[in-house]
């Protein structure tokens, strides 16, 4: 088990449209590197679609020099879509791809897997299929017992699902024994101003409604070997200097709690 970090735990430091000096990828490699981690999960990052062969040769070789072992995310089960991601999978030594089942694809997302899997199979690349609001998680289970193969699993977040009314305990008691990668985010629930409505977003680990202690005893990512992955939900904060120092400030806080529940991963550098 390893604990890495996302490209969502350097968004706002990558977003384009907000940030006029955005962090490329082979940066965000580096600066995983200094945190004391050597996992990046490279997931709904658009650029990396538009990387030519030699954009992603010099990925490979940013990721060697620093020490850090990526996964790939994306969204989609297209078949033509999932085989151009493992293509990249294998160039840059990725053994996951994390996806989601678009609403759309519900129906039809056995079939898609079934025509997909194969080749990750073969290749020995996992698929995690992550929680989120749009796929009932009774229906993405149902999906991935009915294929039943060791390459395919969850991407458990159990943040995600709130938005369905599905309650973060219930999503971990429905995926655990079938988790194969974890997104760990805390999430909290503030009140609108005049008290009208709610905003649910990202809070710092071990200050929102998160159970962290409650999520590892059921998925045990340390016994089974299952990698968790820091990301954020931070809220805008007005400017890009201060988003960006307050991301950092939360990525360095995740990386100190979930270590202190992980004593055999690397120390921090701090």
């Amino acid at each position: 088990m390893t604990i890495g970090l996302s490209t969502y735990s350097f968004f706002w430091q990558w977003h384009e449209p907000t940030n006029p000096a955005p962090l490329g990828l082979t940066a965000m490699v580096a600066k995983t590197a200094e945190l004391g981690c050597d996992l990046l999960q490279v997931c709904d990052y658009p650029p990396l679609e538009r990387y030519d062969a030699a954009a992603v040769t010099d990925l490979r070789a940013a990721c060697t020099r620093h020490g850090v072992r990526l996964e790939l995310g994306t969204r989609g089960l297209d078949p033509d879509h999932l085989h151009r991601y493992l293509a990249l999978a294998e160039t840059l030594e990725a053994t996951l791809v994390r996806s989601m089942i678009r609403a759309e694809e519900a129906d039809r997302a056995e079939e898609l897997l079934r025509e997909a899997l194969p080749a990750y199979e073969q290749a020995d690349v996992s698929i995690a299929l992550e929680t989120y609001e749009q796929v009932p998680v009774s229906r993405m289970m149902a999906v991935i017992e009915a294929i039943d193969s060791p390459h395919l699993g969850v991407a458990l977040d159990p943040a995600n699902c709130v938005a369905a009314l599905q309650t973060p305990a219930s999503t971990i008691a429905a995926t655990a024994p079938r988790v194969l990668n974890l997104h760990v985010k805390d999430f909290a629930f503030t009140r609108q101003a005049g008290w009208v409505g709610f905003t649910y977003a990202g809070a710092r680990l071990g200050e929102g409604l998160l159970d962290y202690p409650a999520m590892i005893s059921a998925v045990q990512p340390e016994q089974r070997g299952i990698n968790q992955i820091v990301e954020h939900w931070l809220v805008w904060q007005g400017d890009s200097a201060t988003t960006c120092a307050l991301e950092d400030d939360w990525t360095r806080h995740n990386l100190h709690y979930l270590r202190a529940f992980t004593p055999t991963e690397r120390t921090d550098p701090r």
